[in-house]
């Protein structure tokens, strides 16, 4: 590692990739354990070829909002780059960002109907938290269209609407709100459901239209009203295109390698 001035980097010759340092740089990441983390993380991605198919990547580092605001994958501090603008109350620590519950959600600026594919898309959340509240962790609806992942019925439900209309969400029962979950689109009809690296749900839904309205993390953006708050610690979150059994189970190792190298893994 080498020191500029007050901030640290990660020295190029350690094989610091471009796309981390990039990052690194804009978050003003110091901690060499958590600029270790990223870089690890995005060339992990990278070898499971997971990396080119993600709109946004939030690694939730560095203990603040000015750390947490920034979008792997794109880290300008812009609307179209899509960093995250918190409301209401939230706490963040170096363990992720945690949504107080009842008003506090994060704008991403991503708009499914020009950023994401109809028929190819996936959201995923890594949960630090164990709770029985029926939430809705993050996605938005128009008048029509639903592009959704959620906990619902006493927590004890996992279920997604991935650009579809009405009530029409694919549902897994489950016992832990704790982990990586995952709502994965790959054809015009095939949806699935993950929690680590099992898959818990397949259904077949038809997809209708993507929702015209800015996607929420922390909240569900209800035709420009944030609604159902969660109140889960996050220590990830990504959207982006439809993920193949082998990436969705690969996104969970390199995430959970993550989670642990930053000493937060559940």
């Amino acid at each position: 590692m080498i020191r500029i001035g007050v901030r640290s980097f990660v020295s190029a010759g350690g094989g610091t990739d471009a796309d981390a340092q990039a990052f690194i740089t804009a978050a003003g990441i110091t901690d060499s354990t958590q600029q270790s983390a990223i870089n690890t993380l995005v060339l992990d991605l990278k070898t499971y070829s997971i990396w080119t198919k993600m709109k946004a990547i939030y690694p939730f580092v560095g203990g603040t909002s000015s750390t947490h605001k920034w979008n792997l994958k794109d880290p300008r501090d812009l609307d179209a780059a899509f960093r995250l603008v918190f409301s209401g109350g939230w706490t963040h620590s170096s363990n992720g960002a945690l949504p107080n519950g009842t008003n506090g959600y994060a704008d991403s600026y991503l708009i499914p109907s020009t950023a994401l594919q109809l028929n190819s898309v996936s959201m995923s959340y890594y949960s630090r938290t164990s709770s029985t509240t029926a939430v809705q962790t993050m996605g938005c609806n128009d008048n029509v269209n639903f592009l959704l992942l959620n906990n619902f019925s006493g927590g004890t439900s996992f279920y997604s609407q991935l650009n579809t209309s009405g009530p029409n969400y694919i549902q897994a029962t489950i016992t832990n709100t704790q982990g990586l979950f995952i709502a994965n689109r790959t054809t015009s009809t095939a949806v699935n459901l993950w929690r680590n690296s099992s898959k818990v749900a397949t259904d077949s839904k038809t997809s209708s239209a993507r929702p015209a309205t800015k996607l929420f993390i922390g909240a569900r953006n209800n035709t420009g009203v944030a609604s159902g708050f969660d109140n889960k610690q996050l220590g990830f979150a990504s959207i982006g295109d439809g993920l193949t059994d082998t990436e969705a189970s690969n996104l969970y190792t390199a995430v959970q390698a993550y989670q642990t190298t930053l000493s937060r893994n559940v």
